[in-house]
């Protein structure tokens, strides 16, 4: 599989995903995600970006500024 922006190759890697969930900002560590070795650009299957908005509306129910979460211990 190649990068959708560069064209270069996808390597199979365990990332951090971070996003701002509104009331609280969201970390995901342990994320599996394919990373191009040219541009570094990150991405993610269909199953894995359901999981992180599963994980990141979870957390919006929170009363943290700041959820840190292993992917891997989140149920997916």
């Amino acid at each position: 599989m190649n990068c959708f922006m560069c064209k270069g190759s996808l390597e199979d890697k365990a990332t951090t995903f971070m996003v701002d969930a509104g009331n609280c900002i969201v970390i995901v560590k342990g994320v599996p995600s394919q990373v191009c070795s040219q541009c570094g650009e990150t991405s993610y299957t269909d199953s894995v970006a359901a999981q992180l908005e599963k994980i990141a509306n979870d957390a919006r129910r929170t009363f943290s500024e700041i959820t840190v979460v292993n992917y891997a211990a989140a149920g997916a």
